[in-house]
């Protein structure tokens, strides 16, 4: 199979990417490349640097399926200019999914976010919840899924609700909760926490990428599925690191109460069966780091990172 992957070059593209040659696929990864790209050449890989809102610049002639993780990623970059969180997100997905539907794309399987839920009361949010996006990143999710389900009779669509990810990718993220709280007790000594009783689901990126795979192999799962498997406080998460790394915590108030717990027995009903944990992500973190593989850089830092080089004005 011919697969694109929008966002290629990314936290979750690294990881993906090798793992759909091993396969036997075929695979051209699309990506701005604005945290470079660590992808090993692959003679059935293609990159492509390119920007998701030039749709004439995506090569979609004779792609089978699309795995579309290409966006503005988390809130707080989100918010840095709402108008390139729009076109990246929302805009661009309903060009890439409108070429998609007239060049004969038969599969189209889309990242959203288990944040579109925005803040919940009930103690499992399950995929039938209305959704309540908060931010513009949540909300670009929100309408991105909506017109993709719109397409279901032209082509099978497959969207995940992913929690937040967690472990090592060679294209690092160090501002997403285990990964940073990690890194801080490596790097500093010392793990800040702010609040600490917030609730956040969470996955592995060895099992996120390993669900996309799941669907590619079957296509009969349509539909809205989310994708987390250990809703844990931060504090717990902090507690965790130090089993590890004997550090200590500090915990300072927080202006971010959130908790929400996400239900993925859908997703699991269709015989996915995830293998690592938050655990696992701290202790692979631990280990690249000492062998010098990691480093604790600011392109690892979303927000920093297009702060600092004036990305969101692009």
């Amino acid at each position: 199979m011919k697969i694109l992957v929008t966002g290629g070059c990314g936290y979750k593209g690294h990881v993906l990417v090798p793992k759909l040659l091993a396969e036997g696929h075929e695979v051209v990864a699309f990506d701005i490349q604005w945290f470079g790209n660590f992808l090993e050449l692959h003679k059935n890989l293609t990159v492509v640097k390119g920007d998701v809102r030039n749709i004439d610049e995506i090569p979609l002639v004779g792609i089978d399926c699309i795995i579309h993780l290409a966006s503005i990623a988390n809130d707080p970059c989100g918010d840095l200019n709402p108008k390139l969180t729009w076109e990246v997100s929302a805009l661009a997905t309903m060009q890439l999914a409108d070429k998609a539907k007239r060049l004969g794309v038969k599969r189209f399987i889309y990242a959203s976010s288990g944040s579109v839920y925005g803040v919940k009361e009930e103690e499992q949010v399950t995929e039938d919840l209305e959704l309540d996006p908060i931010s513009e990143y949540n909300k670009t999710k929100m309408v991105a899924e909506r017109v993709l389900l719109s397409y279901q009779d032209d082509m099978t669509v497959q969207i995940i609700r992913p929690a937040t990810v967690c472990g090592y990718s060679p294209r690092m993220r160090l501002d997403v909760s285990v990964n940073l709280l990690t890194m801080h007790a490596l790097s500093k000594g010392k793990i800040t926490v702010f609040g600490g009783s917030q609730v956040r689901p969470n996955i592995h990126i060895d099992d996120i990428t390993d669900l996309y795979i799941h669907l590619i192999n079957h296509p009969e799962h349509e539909g809205i599925y989310n994708a987390g498997f250990e809703n844990i406080s931060i504090l717990s998460i902090a507690e965790m690191v130090t089993e590890n790394l004997p550090v200590e915590i500090e915990v300072t108030g927080s202006s971010d109460p959130r908790s929400y717990r996400v239900n993925s027995d859908k997703i699991l009903a269709t015989g996915f069966k995830p293998k690592k944990g938050v655990k696992d992500a701290i202790s692979e973190i631990i280990e690249k780091y000492n062998s010098g593989m990691l480093k604790d850089e600011e392109r690892f830092h979303n927000l920093k990172w297009m702060q600092s080089n004036d990305l969101s004005a692009k």
